[in-house]
């Protein structure tokens, strides 16, 4: 992806906000709008920059292990690519070691990494557990994402208590749904 160029996300902010018959250099609310969101973006697509291959790489250690490793609650905030709005929620990234684990951290910043890009939830999970599925080579690995999506809530369907729930799993299937519960 070619570099963030904010300067030009902030006067497209200001298009669109005389596009819909507001003027961001006249009404006090709206001065410095463009360049805020152009910040704002700037973090939530941040994913861009970093190679994960090289973070997971960095962070693994070599260790046996039979059970399950599970870190649940982590935050996530991505951005929907069909109508740029933020959708926000938590994932469980689950796994069963065999010769190497990689640390708590390393695990929230790859899902980090992929969140925070324009992409869908579908796609965060899939990537998360191909990326640490080919550096691990763990019996299974799985990522259950729960967000609930302001394009959702905010416009459309308006459906403000709805979430959606997607789950990925590499591996072992059947012995993954056993360790996880027969997860839904």
């Amino acid at each position: 992806m070619s570099e963030f160029d904010r300067q030009r996300a902030a006067r497209a902010v200001d298009e669109l906000l005389r596009a819909i018959g507001r003027d961001p250099a006249v009404e006090t609310d709206l001065v410095g709008t463009g360049e805020r969101v152009a910040d704002a973006y700037a973090e939530l697509c941040a994913g861009y920059a970093v190679d994960v291959d090289a973070l997971i790489a960095q962070n693994l250690i070599d260790q046996k292990g039979d059970g399950v490793v599970a870190l649940d609650g982590i935050a996530l905030a991505t951005m929907c690519p069909h109508h740029l709005m933020p959708a926000l929620g938590t994932a469980t990234v689950a796994y069963a070691s065999r010769d190497r684990i990689i640390g708590v951290g390393a695990i929230a910043r790859v899902v980090d990494a992929f969140s925070r890009r324009l992409t869908l939830q579908e796609t965060i999970g899939t990537e998360v557990t191909r990326a640490l599925y080919k550096h691990l080579a763990p019996r299974w690995i799985s990522c259950r994402i729960s967000m609930q999506h302001s394009c959702m809530s905010a416009r459309g369907e308006r459906r403000h208590d709805a979430k959606l729930v997607t789950l990925t799993i590499l591996g072992d299937r059947e012995e993954a749904q056993r360790a996880l519960g027969g997860v839904t």
